[in-house]
């Protein structure tokens, strides 16, 4: 690959022998486009903020630097955040962040634009941001520096990092991403000068929020507590909006990307094919941030769907597809898509020297399963390639919790799509559960272990190999959901919950649990829900060496206390104690489309164990999405797939009844005449 004459390549390649993994920071992938840089063109270098094997697969990302790409007046390039040993090789050598496409120094581009995906990563953002040269703090920039630019759904909540950002872009950015393009271009082509100038023209595009232009003020402190509440989020110019709303693409159909998916040349996570079948999710799960904010539902036409599988696979090499979206399963055609995907791979399959077919061997991955519109037929059907696990979500160990969340599977629902996974073939599946939850009881916890018992006595059925692995992590309350008042549990409650589910299943044969550290869970709160004061925390976390925080090893929460302390700010007050109503939440001027009365209206049914159907099959119940933008759902059926879905058509009467299956015996033999209950413990 010929390297410009900017590239940082020649004194870069001698530290790659000092370091793990070098392949995370060579490029030159399959599907890597030419970046043509001229000065005219406003030149965006796209960040995410964890390793390259974990940034690399981020759909996002990709979508992005294509549609850039295609623009006469942009280009894109990648970065991926430095592991420690490479970030402390390029401190010492005096060398800034870098693009993998063309090895360009960070300083070189316009724009340096980070998805964020978690708050724990927050850290890795303030660390890539000074690696780049530019100020850490946006006050201190001036016209020669980079504008620093987030999205993603953390940016839905950009606050804690005011301090480090220009500009947030709410939602979805196939569209908002040129119109940033043109303002720096004529800002650019103007000679560059007055930064505050494009900043304020920045804050009149829809969707573009630049905490700059935006006052807090806060209360006097609460008794109890070192710090009060915001009293007002004010905009300071009279040209900015008092309130920014998110952005949303109206047809899915429009934005057949990524046309040229990327296919590293080192192992990755998720290291096969995606294509988005749908996006948004209304199924209402009152936990879910990206059920909620990335409404209405958008499907993609079929046809588009099997045309983008069979281009991406032809393109890549890969054998392996996912359908990716917040709910695959709910996808109006996956039944009929999923079988079209593999007839035009067997149709392109080779032949034998006796001219049969040796099969497509591709296989179908379908994250994000609903249990209650999981089928045999489908099954079957993604049973036809490799068997890898299966994941699904009942979230909550009983009915009555499920209610309160709004995940309205019913007993039935779970165990009907366990047997037809075991009945197709697979050998052990993962349930993935929340604990923590509001009103939750021990007997919540414990309904977790009989689940997963129940599943493996459905599965003997089928395979004496048959096993469960429970996955168990605890509830963050996020920003624009109806539990954005609620209380997180304290570390020790998880961790007491964690042990009390880990005896009640010590015995179990075949179930396995796993879970995530009640410690993150606790520093992913402090900044879930957090204000700007709160920037002055991640910087000191940050200082004191702390990257990487969503990794294990690296994790430390008393850096996070510690660094609370020093600000005389309280852990308490940001993740443990409950909102009250008329509380001014930190993102009440940013705005996901849905009233305010909405989310607390769900927060009281919540309380009172009602749950409410799936939108996309029912009459709208108003939550502000559809009216207030004009979008409305793109959906293919008008019947929900598999007959069922949230609650939509079913009988819920008696959500926690357990399916009971007879077998007869003849008469003369009485002994043998058994009943097998699925649920029986």
């Amino acid at each position: 690959m010929d390297r410009p004459d900017d590239s940082l390549w020649a004194q870069l390649e001698p530290l790659l022998a000092r370091v793990q993994k070098p392949a995370r920071y060579i490029g030159c992938e399959d599907g890597m486009g030419s970046p043509d840089h001229r000065p005219d063109k406003v030149a965006w270098l796209l960040a995410y903020p964890d390793t390259y094997e974990i940034g690399l697969p981020n759909q996002g990302l990709q979508i992005l630097y294509e549609i850039l790409n295609e623009r006469p007046d942009a280009v894109a390039e990648r970065t991926y955040a430095p592991w420690l040993d490479l970030d402390e090789q390029l401190r010492a050598a005096g060398l800034p962040l870098f693009s993998i496409d063309t090895h360009r120094p960070a300083g070189d581009f316009d724009i340096l634009a980070f998805n964020l995906a978690a708050e724990l990563v927050y850290t890795n953002v303030v660390n890539m941001i000074d690696l780049a040269g530019a100020p850490l703090h946006s006050a201190d920039r001036t016209d020669d520096d980079m504008f620093v630019v987030v999205g993603g759904h953390c940016a839905f909540n950009p606050e804690p990092l005011a301090d480090f950002i220009d500009v947030a872009v709410l939602g979805e950015g196939e569209e908002v991403v040129g119109e940033i393009t043109a303002v720096l271009h004529r800002w650019k082509g103007a000679g560059g000068h007055d930064r505050q100038a494009v900043l304020r023209e920045l804050a009149s595009v829809p969707g573009v929020y630049v905490p700059a232009l935006y006052d807090v003020t806060y209360a006097e402190p609460t008794p109890g507590f070192t710090q009060g509440p915001i009293a007002a989020v004010t905009p300071n110019r009279a040209d900015v909006p008092a309130t920014v709303h998110k952005r949303t693409v109206a047809d899915l159909g429009d934005w057949p990307y990524p046309k040229r998916p990327l296919a590293p040349l080192t192992e990755v996570v998720h290291d096969r094919l995606s294509v988005e079948v749908f996006r948004g999710c209304t199924r209402g799960c009152r936990f879910c941030q990206a059920g909620m904010i990335t409404r209405p539902v958008r499907e993609r036409p079929a046809d588009q769907v099997r045309t983008m599988v069979a281009d991406g696979l032809r393109q890549t090499g890969y054998n392996e597809v996912s359908l990716t979206s917040l709910s695959t399963a709910d996808f109006s055609d996956i039944e009929p898509s999923v079988l079209g995907v593999l007839e035009d791979q067997q149709a392109a399959a080779p032949t034998g020297p006796d001219g049969m077919s040796l099969g497509c061997g591709t296989t179908i991955n379908l994250p994000s399963l609903r249990v209650d519109a999981f089928t045999v037929g489908l099954a079957g059907q993604v049973a036809s390639g490799r068997r890898s696990g299966l994941t699904f979500a009942p979230e909550a160990g009983t009915w009555r919790l499920r209610t309160v969340i709004n995940k309205l599977i019913v007993e039935e629902d779970l165990y009907g799509a366990v047997e037809s996974a075991f009945s197709q073939g697979w050998t052990r599946l993962k349930l993935y559960f929340l604990i923590g939850l509001p009103t939750e009881t021990d007997d919540d916890v414990l309904g977790i272990a009989e689940l997963a018992k129940n599943c493996v006595k459905i599965g003997r059925r089928h395979t004496t190999r048959a096993s469960v692995t429970v996955s168990v992590g605890g509830f963050v309350p996020k920003a624009h959901t109806p539990f954005q008042w609620f209380g997180q549990n304290t570390r020790e409650e998880l961790q007491r919950k964690v042990q009390l589910l880990r005896s009640a299943t010590r015995r179990a044969g075949n179930v396995n649990v796993k879970w995530h550290d009640p410690a993150a869970t606790t520093a992913e709160g402090v900044v879930s829900r957090g204000d700007r004061r709160l920037g002055a925390v991640i910087e000191r976390v940050w200082r004191d060496g702390g990257t990487f925080q969503e990794w294990g090893e690296q994790f430390d929460l008393d850096r996070w206390t510690a660094a609370l302390d020093a600000e005389g700010l309280s852990l308490d007050w940001f993740v443990f104690r409950h909102r009250r109503a008329d509380e001014v939440l930190p993102w009440a001027h940013l705005s996901a489309g849905l009233h305010h009365d909405f989310l607390w209206d769900d927060w009281q049914a919540a309380l009172a164990e009602s749950g409410i159907e799936d939108c996309r099959w029912t009459p709208c119940y108003d939550c502000g999405v559809c009216t207030g933008y004009g979008i409305e759902h793109v959906v293919a059926s008008p019947v929900p797939p598999a007959g069922g879905s949230q609650g939509t058509g079913q009988d819920l009467s008696n959500g926690a009844a357990v399916p009971l299956h007879l077998t007869f015996t003849p008469v003369d033999a009485p002994s043998r005449r058994a009943t097998d209950m699925a649920g029986a413990t």
